[in-house]
């Protein structure tokens, strides 16, 4: 059968925003699309946080703007109840087991003791995970034509790319950095801290307020019918 050429194309740009969600739902969202398109671009117009984050370090390109943010990779994990930040957590007990044992409170002697260890574990592992994602996607894909240093003109290692990759992944899922969850990670502090490549649009009005009209616009309707998920295509509405 002949290709339908607006299913089958090469190249995806995949607008996203989001708060975030689950890392295996963004590991589980990578593969699919990358099973069936061959460069993958993500456009921030507002912010793609904690696994959103980690899904946009799957593309080959991230486009943002001045007012576009990105966020900790920390990922959120259900405890039953609710769905809580898994390094928040990890952060919190390793601080309680660091004092010293008179300068516990009651409560928190409490909380100490009430720990399920294989919950504990489970926060570990999901720790563990996004930054393994990190460091294979931005290899894989991201600086895979990173292959000249700008500053030297020398060519890049794997183990270059490797080391840049794991320095990013470290420095995303550190808390001590961002002190929140929440923390809106923009293009600066990309580009500057994280030493992260990303094209800026800031500058391109026309470009800038169609991508805002267009977020805006989604954003509203899923408002308006008051839905937790919204995929929009050119085929579908």
């Amino acid at each position: 059968l002949k290709a339908d050429s607006e299913f089958h194309r090469d190249r995806l740009v995949l607008v996203l925003n989001t708060p975030g969600g689950s890392a295996e739902t963004s590991e589980k969202m990578a593969n699919i699309l990358r099973s069936n398109y061959q460069e993958i671009y993500f456009l921030v117009p507002d912010s793609a946080m904690s696994a959103g984050t980690i899904l946009c370090m799957s593309g080959d390109r991230i486009y943002m703007d001045y007012s576009s943010s990105l966020g900790p990779i920390d990922p959120q994990v259900y405890n039953g109840k609710n769905w809580v930040p898994a390094l928040g957590y990890l952060d919190k007990v390793e601080s309680l087991i660091n004092k010293d044992a008179g300068t516990l409170t009651d409560a928190e002697y409490v909380f100490l003791r009430n720990i399920d260890l294989a919950e504990l574990r489970s926060y570990e592992m999901a720790r563990d995970l996004t930054v393994a994602l990190l460091k294979d996607w931005l290899v894989t894909y991201k600086f895979k034509d990173w292959n000249i240093h700008s500053s030297t003109g020398l060519p890049v290692s794997l183990a270059e790319k490797q080391e840049r990759a794991e320095d990013i992944a470290n420095k995303l899922s550190n808390n001590s950095i961002w002190h929140s969850h929440g923390r809106a990670i923009g293009i600066h502090t990309l580009t500057s801290v994280l030493k992260l490549k990303i094209e800026d649009y800031s500058h391109n009005v026309d470009l800038r307020n169609k991508i805002r009209e267009y977020n805006d616009l989604i954003c509203e309707h899923i408002i308006r019918i008051g839905a937790s998920a919204f995929i929009h295509s050119r085929i579908f509405f």
